[in-house]
C-alpha cells in the first residue's frame, strides 16, 4: 500500500512539473519573469548635475526640490512610463508629473529662468569680465564683487543692494517689499525674519543671482497663491529649475467656445484689477504680455503664468529714491539684457498700461469673431479704443466695467467651469 501511493505521488509530481513546462513554454514572458536568473533592472532618469544647472549652484535658484528629481517623484512629459529619459536641455520649459506618495501624479510646470543659450552667454560674461577666462568658478567670480561683498555685510535687504538690477519687480523698491523677499524666501528653512541673519552666504549669493536673472520665482513665493495671489503655486527648485503647478498658455484658448471665451476674458479684467486694488497697496503692473503670460488650470481658472515682466509699486510706502541708478551697473544687471539698456523712470509708469498692453496683445484674439454681431460690434469698438490708449482722463476701473458690462451676459454656468460651479447656478456674483 505505501508503495503504491509513493508511486502515485511520484506521478503526479511529474505531471505538475509538466504542465509547468508547458506553461512557460506558452508564455515566454511569464517564464523570463519568473526565472530567477532574469536581472530585474529598474529604469530611472540619468540626472546630470548639468541638466539641472546643480553644476552652476550657488549663481542657481535653489535645491529645494532635488530630492523629488532624484527619487523619481518628479516625471518629465505627461506620462507615467517606467523608460524613463531626459529631455532636450535646450527647451525653456517642460511639462511633467508630481507625486508625493508615489500614487497619485498631478501636473507641474517645470521652467529655466531663461532659455539655456542666454545662461551660458550670461555665464561666460562673468568669466570674462571679472576674471579675464572663458571659463571659470561662477560662484569664485560673483563672491569677489563689490555687490555680493556689500550683501554679506548686510543684516537687511535695502534698496541700495538691488539698484540696478533689470527686473522690473525691484525697478521702484520699497523697503516694505524688500523685507517681504526676505521674510517670505522659500529656499531657507527658517525664513520668517526681515532681517537676513539666517541666511547663509550661499543662500545670498542665490538670492541675489535669482533676482538678477528673472524674479517669477520670488514673486510666486512672496505672493502665494494660498493668499489669493493670482499666481500658480511655487513647489521648490533645483539648480536652475522652477517647478510650480501646471497651467494651459492663454494661446490654447483663442479658438475656444464664445462662453468660455468670454469667462477668460472677464477673469483676466479681473486680475488686472487685483493689480491694481489690492489689501497691502501694491501696485503690479506689465511691462511686455505675451500669449504665454497668462495660464488657465484645469478647473478653468486663469492665472498670471509668467511674472517675470511685473513690476511693483508700494502705493502705500513709495518707491525708495536711489541716487544714480540710471549709472549704477555691474555684471548682476547685464546677466539677461544688454548693460546698455535705459532704465524705466518710476514715475513713468501710468495706471492704464496693463490694461493697454492687455488689449493690444490678448483680447483681440481671444474675443475676436466669437459673438452676435450686435455684441461683437460694441466689443470690437471698445477694444480700438483701448488699443490706442484710452483717453488720459479715462479711469482705468471705469473702462474695464464698461467691457465686463458687455461679456457678463455671454457667461455661461456649467462643470466647464468648475472653479466657479456649481455656486453659480446660486449667487449673483457670476
Amino acid at each position: 500500500m505505501g508503495r503504491w501511493i509513493c508511486c502515485l505521488c511520484s506521478r503526479v509530481a511529474d505531471w505538475l512539473t509538466l504542465l509547468l513546462v508547458l506553461a512557460r513554454s506558452s508564455n515566454p514572458s511569464a517564464a523570463a519573469t519568473a526565472s530567477p536568473s532574469a536581472p530585474h533592472v529598474r529604469p530611472s532618469y540619468s540626472f546630470g548635475r548639468t541638466f539641472l544647472g546643480l553644476d552652476k549652484c550657488n549663481a542657481c535658484i535653489g535645491t529645494s526640490i532635488c530630492k523629488k528629481f532624484f527619487k523619481e517623484e518628479i516625471r518629465f512629459d505627461t506620462w507615467l512610463s517606467s523608460h524613463l529619459k531626459l529631455p532636450p536641455s535646450y527647451l525653456l520649459s517642460y511639462l511633467g508629473n508630481y507625486t508625493d506618495d508615489t500614487q497619485s501624479w498631478r501636473m507641474v510646470d517645470i521652467t529655466r529662468l531663461t532659455t539655456k543659450y542666454q545662461h551660458d552667454r550670461a555665464d561666460q560674461r562673468i568669466c570674462t569680465s571679472l576674471l579675464k577666462t572663458k571659463t571659470c568658478s561662477l560662484e569664485q567670480a560673483l563672491r569677489r564683487t563689490h555687490r555680493f561683498q556689500k550683501w554679506l555685510r548686510a543684516k537687511r535687504l535695502t534698496p541700495d543692494l538691488v539698484q540696478g538690477l533689470s527686473s522690473p519687480m525691484l525697478r521702484c523698491p520699497s523697503q516694505r517689499l524688500l523685507d517681504r523677499i526676505v521674510r517670505r524666501y522659500a529656499e531657507v528653512p527658517d525664513a520668517g525674519s526681515i532681517y537676513m541673519d539666517h541666511l547663509t552666504e550661499q543662500d545670498k549669493l542665490r538670492l541675489l543671482y535669482t533676482l538678477s536673472v528673472n524674479s517669477h520665482p520670488i514673486l510666486l513665493q512672496i505672493f502665494p497663491d494660498v493668499e489669493g495671489w493670482p499666481f500658480p503655486r511655487y513647489l521648490g527648485s533645483c539648480g536652475r529649475l522652477v517647478v510650480s503647478a501646471s497651467t494651459r498658455p492663454l494661446s490654447d484658448f483663442f479658438r475656444a467656445a464664445p462662453e468660455v471665451a468670454a469667462d477668460l476674458a472677464l477673469q483676466l479684467l479681473a486680475v488686472l484689477r487685483s493689480m491694481g486694488n489690492n489689501d497691502l497697496n501694491y501696485f503690479f503692473y506689465f511691462t511686455r504680455v505675451d500669449v504665454g503670460t497668462f495660464g488657465v488650470f484645469s478647473n478653468g481658472h486663469l492665472f498670471i503664468r509668467d511674472a517675470s515682466t511685473l513690476g511693483i509699486i508700494d502705493k502705500e510706502e513709495g518707491s525708495q529714491p536711489m541716487d544714480g541708478q540710471q549709472e549704477y551697473k555691474d555684471i548682476f544687471s547685464c546677466l539677461t539684457v544688454d548693460c546698455q539698456s535705459a532704465f524705466v523712470s518710476c514715475n513713468s509708469i501710468r495706471e492704464k498700461q496693463s490694461l493697454v498692453l492687455v488689449c493690444q496683445e490678448l483680447l483681440p484674439k481671444l474675443l475676436k469673431g466669437k459673438f452676435l454681431p450686435s455684441v461683437q460690434e460694441k466689443i470690437d469698438s471698445f477694444l480700438q479704443h483701448c488699443v490706442e490708449g484710452l483717453t488720459d482722463d479715462q479711469d482705468v476701473n471705469e473702462a474695464m466695467a464698461k467691457l465686463a458690462h458687455l461679456l457678463k451676459p455671454l457667461q455661461s454656468c456649467d462643470s466647464r467651469f468648475a472653479y466657479r460651479y456649481p455656486d453659480c447656478k446660486y449667487s449673483d456674483k457670476y
